[in-house]
């Protein structure tokens, strides 16, 4: 079958095509005939070679989640599922491929009317978006600013924060084009990256979710309101300084608050219901799903340099 790997880490000419043998499932595990495979900013952040600490090699094969039809399963798994189809997470790993592997508890049936394309612009980011959420204890009338708001993550906070009655949604994003479709999302106030340039916005927010962490991180925290919350749910920009909590300190009137978030926090149960939900309200039409581009495998390194040039607005997916 064919796979995309990273052969060498940093710029996207580093992904390659490449030809692996068909897996077979293990017991408890399914395998899929992938639809549509989610590009996702960790995907980016793996790549570049910024996690190679935590054990990543070349070779690695990258996406962590996938939708299509389930062709073979494992010991111990229900061979009802045979035929259904379904979005999976894959973890870090294995997703850029034409068959992939997962555990059948990280699988879930998809609504007749929710394809593919839109599950994996979904399903991880959706999930994300509302624990990043209530993680920062967000709450209804709550002012919030979306940091790097033009990405499937961003998008998705600045719906469900819409919805859950925000008293303002900010966004930070690079051009008035991309700040006219958050506003159709939900956002209120449209910013430029550095959180400047519109003239009624809140002069502080109660929350900020940032995606994006990089240099530019520590000057956000004046942006916060006294008790105010920030959550860091990606670095598609990079690490933050070292010493950026020092800007933290030195406003330590504000009790301003920091704090990551990871997914991997967060019980399989609990993730599964929120994912059920926010599929069945996709399904509904209530939740609408942006994906920017939808490319052949053949083509994941365009797709990462689009991710690297800044240009996607929503999710890429790759098709075999």
């Amino acid at each position: 079958m064919k796979a995309v790997a990273i052969q060498a880490f940093g710029r996207p000419e580093g992904l390659a095509l490449i030809d692996l043998p068909a897996p077979t499932p293990a017991e408890g595990q399914v395998l899929i005939a992938n639809e549509a495979i989610g590009v996702g900013g960790v995907d980016v952040v793996i790549r570049r070679g910024v996690l190679a600490t935590y054990g990543f090699k070349e070779g690695h094969i990258p996406g962590s989640e996938v939708a299509g039809i389930v062709t073979a399963v494992g010991d111990g798994v229900d061979t009802s599922w045979v035929g259904q189809r379904v979005w999976a997470f894959t973890g870090v790993r294995g997703g850029y491929v034409e068959q992939a592997i997962a555990s059948v508890e990280k699988i879930l049936p998809l609504p007749a009317n929710l394809s593919p394309v839109d599950a994996v612009t979904l399903g991880s980011s959706g999930m994300v978006a509302h624990f990043a959420l209530a993680h920062a204890h967000f709450a209804p009338g709550e002012s919030l600013l979306v940091r790097g708001a033009a990405g499937s993550i961003g998008i998705l906070t600045v719906q469900l924060a819409a919805r859950a009655g925000a008293g303002a949604v900010a966004v930070t994003t690079s051009s008035a084009e991309r700040g006219d479709r958050l506003r159709k999302l939900g956002a209120t106030h449209v910013l430029d990256r550095s959180g400047e340039g519109a003239e009624d916005a809140p002069e502080g927010y109660d929350v900020i979710i940032d995606i994006v962490a990089g240099a530019d991180m520590p000057s956000f925290f004046a942006k916060l309101n006294p008790n105010g919350r920030m959550v860091a749910v990606g670095m598609v920009g990079g690490q933050p300084p070292a010493d950026f909590g020092m800007t933290m300190m030195a406003a330590f009137k504000k009790s301003m608050s920091f704090a990551t978030f990871s997914a991997d926090t967060v019980a399989e149960a609990d993730r599964r219901a929120v994912r059920t939900e926010q599929f069945a309200a996709a399904s509904r039409g209530e939740l609408p799903m942006v994906v920017h581009e939808v490319l052949p495998l053949e083509e994941a390194v365009l797709a990462h340099q689009k991710m690297d040039a800044g240009e996607v607005f929503g999710r890429i997916v790759l098709t075999p």
